[in-house]
């Protein structure tokens, strides 16, 4: 069964201001790489190169206005058996603590 997890953060911004940035292919600002997304359902996406690519099958990611900026919350579905907890780290080393400094947070 493949693995599956939900993971959150905080950051100091407000939920448009996150949005665009996520949606940004011109310039990634948070992960320092290269990136391109058609941003919508059945488009297709890359990061890092080539390392990272897939289509968007649904838009799992919610932006809540929270005190202080945005809470962002995606769900991860259709992970290889066994490397769950390797991608929600990658989850945080790479994005989320990027994005963090990025907005300030």
């Amino acid at each position: 069964m493949a693995d599956r997890f939900e993971i959150s953060t905080t950051l100091a911004a407000m939920p448009n201001q996150v949005y665009r940035a996520w949606l940004d292919s011109e310039e990634p600002p948070f992960i320092g790489a290269q990136a391109s997304i058609d941003a919508r359902v059945g488009g297709a996406f890359t990061a890092w190169g080539d390392y990272i690519k897939g289509m968007t099958l649904e838009l799992e990611v919610l932006l809540e206005p929270v005190k202080g900026g945005t809470r962002l919350t995606l769900i991860h579905s259709e992970i290889p058996d066994g490397m769950g907890e390797e991608y929600h780290q990658g989850w945080i080393d790479n994005y989320f603590e990027p994005m963090k400094r990025y907005f300030g947070s």
